[in-house]
């Protein structure tokens, strides 16, 4: 798995290195299907995380569902990064599939609302054509400012849900960004094959399918965004 880092000009391409934890995180929970226990502590686990301090990729790991709430107010992003632009890209034709700026651009295949339910921003609701469940790999760019401190150790942990059955985890490293600066780093999302059954019942229910996407600075919780998806079958 592969990254292009962009930032103040300089292009730096960069295999992905991952740690023994990363390692083990794909291993034992980035698993197609595999289902959560009904009578898990989850809820638990969240309320302990809501009012911890300071929360870790280790802590994020844990959560066997998508949270009810969020993990960290607005205020905890004191560097001030901000997302500035978006684009998800078929790896295999290179056709766009969405794309979306600040201020917002027109989309073809999706639509975006980051302002429902007061989420500050912090929600995006997707719709896809059904195709997108059969994709294999996709590229997702995205182009992001930083404040006046710098960055180090940026870090994305991301978890993606049917209900409560966990699809995949994905876990990218964005590295070193300096303070004052614009940046565009391409991660590639590998999906899992999913079984037809499971497909059909993510179309048949829509925005059922939901994503946490926690973000780290020097291992310590700073952003928490949320989505969820709709996918539409084809007509014949």
């Amino acid at each position: 798995m592969g990254s292009v880092m962009k930032s103040s000009g300089l292009t730096l391409n960069h295999k992905k290195k991952h740690s023994t934890f990363g390692r083990r995180v794909r291993k034992d929970i980035a698993t197609s299907g595999q289902s959560t226990d009904p009578d898990s502590v989850n809820n638990n686990l969240e309320q302990e995380l809501a009012v911890k301090e300071s929360i870790s990729p280790d802590d994020v790991v844990k959560l066997n569902k998508i949270t009810e709430g969020y993990l960290c107010p607005l205020e905890a992003n004191t560097y001030d990064i901000e997302f500035t632009r978006f684009k998800i890209r078929d790896m295999e034709t290179g056709t766009v599939l969405f794309e979306i700026s600040k201020p917002s651009d027109a989309v073809d295949e999706g639509s975006l609302d980051d302002t429902e339910d007061g989420h500050d921003g912090r929600f995006v609701r997707y719709q896809f054509n059904s195709q997108f469940l059969k994709l294999k790999t996709v590229g997702a760019t995205v182009e992001f400012t930083v404040g006046e401190k710098p960055v180090n150790n940026f870090r994305m942990i991301e978890k993606h849900f049917f209900r409560d059955v966990l699809l995949k985890t994905f876990d990218f490293e964005f590295g070193f960004c300096i303070p004052n600066s614009k940046n565009s780093c391409e991660h590639i999302y590998e999906f899992p094959t999913l079984p037809v059954d499971l497909c059909e019942e993510m179309i048949r229910n829509p925005y059922e399918t939901r994503s946490d996407s926690f973000y780290f600075v020097d291992n310590k919780l700073i952003m928490h965004n949320k989505a969820d998806y709709a996918y539409t079958e084809t007509p014949s």
